[in-house]
């Protein structure tokens, strides 16, 4: 496997269903540490949390537990970097490039004492690498992994949805805020805020303050609203979208910065995405649905009159996804970078494995002035500014 057919592997799985297979418990994209041992009361507020669209996981405090999607594998299996590799190739044969079946995963040795892998013995004589294998032992060992208790539940999920719509009630429309100036920019309007029930914070003091007042401080960590250290999340973003469902409800939203010196400059609920962005266009009826790198793109394309659905990255594509999009075909229009190629490429077969037609938007035009540059998202193309 290349370097380049590994970064498109990895960019295909979904990290939070890779964590559901290998049975670590997560609750609204978080799970106790795995060296629960370390923390104070064994972890009892859960400490790792997981980013469905970066496709990295970290603990707040062990700075060695983080990484890729590898890198999880290779903590819960307690297995190399080669070894966890070969588990996700022969787990996930259906994604790799190319849909190649994954080779078999050489057998490792059994410890007999404890049933962990151990490394295959150096060369006689090769003292360097026979001290590598004992320190590598030795660390398996202290990392050797046990699964953490399941995380209780605080509030139901019947509840947490109500918390969630709740919130989106206590937040103000963007009309007249700086949120509104930030959307014009990008040539977004009022007819599709208020369609698309955009929302903003107003007084970040008073919102976070009600919150408190209204609903105990661990249900609000719990349900992801507030961070660790006991305060709203979405300080410095915001601008809210909220993700309608068939009957308009949001369970679920994505938060933006509008002030452009802001990293990340997007800040999304907890937990897993539950669908495209804008899904009510993906009524089941045959025509055509245009897919964007996120949702202001989205929201430019619905201010044209076009039916356009988002994901917040092609990391956040699930398969599971795949019936929404009965009797559709669809246009790709993802940014125009090395990413947005790679991922279109990505999307390509996966559509295609399901028998959708797929186009590319802009294929064959490249020549033409007005075609996407290098670099040009769908809202740069339209003229909105940064």
């Amino acid at each position: 496997m290349t370097e380049d057919e590994l970064k498109q592997f990895k960019a295909a799985l979904s990290i939070t269903a890779v964590a559901a297979d290998l049975g670590v418990p997560l609750v609204r994209g978080r799970c106790r540490c795995f060296f629960p041992q370390r923390h104070s009361h064994n972890d009892r507020t859960p400490s790792v949390s997981f980013s469905e669209e970066r496709g990295t996981f970290r603990c707040w405090v062990c700075d060695d537990v983080r990484g890729d999607v590898i890198s999880l594998v290779q903590i819960v299996k307690n297995c190399s970097f080669v070894e966890a590799l070969n588990w996700l190739k022969e787990t996930y044969h259906f994604l790799l490039p190319g849909n190649n079946r994954a080779t078999n995963r050489p057998e490792a040795r059994v410890a007999s004492n404890s049933g962990r892998p151990v490394p295959n013995p150096p060369a006689q004589g090769n003292a360097v690498a026979s001290r590598v294998a004992v320190r590598d032992a030795e660390r398996d060992a202290a990392l050797e992994y046990h699964s953490p208790e399941p995380v209780k539940e605080l509030v139901s999920e019947d509840e947490r949805k109500k918390i969630i719509l709740s919130f989106l009630k206590m937040l103000s429309p963007v009309d007249k805020t700086p949120a509104a100036a930030y959307l014009a920019r990008r040539r977004i309007y009022k007819p599709i805020w208020d369609k698309m029930l955009l929302r903003t914070i107003t007084d970040y003091g008073a919102l976070n303050n009600k919150l408190k007042e209204t609903y105990d401080l661990e249900v609000l960590k719990y349900v992801g609203l507030f961070s660790e250290k006991g305060n709203l999340r979405y300080y410095k973003h915001p601008l809210f979208f909220p993700y309608l469902d068939a009957k308009r409800r949001s369970f679920y939203f994505q938060a933006r910065a509008i002030d452009s010196t802001v990293v990340p400059k997007e800040l999304n609920l907890r937990g897993t995405v539950p669908y495209p962005y804008n899904v009510s266009a993906l009524d089941q009826r045959p025509g055509w649905v245009y897919l964007c790198e996120g949702v202001v793109d989205t929201l430019t394309f619905l201010g044209q009159g076009i039916a356009a659905i988002g994901i917040p990255g092609v990391r956040s594509f699930k398969t599971e996804w795949l019936p929404l999009f009965k009797n559709k075909s669809v246009v790709l229009c993802l940014d125009k970078d090395e990413a947005g190629r790679s991922g279109t490429e990505y999307l390509q077969s996966v559509f295609a494995q399901s028998g959708i037609r797929t186009v590319v938007l802009g294929e064959g035009l490249e020549s033409l002035n007005s075609s996407m540059k290098e670099g040009d998202d769908i809202n740069s193309w339209f003229g909105g500014k940064k």
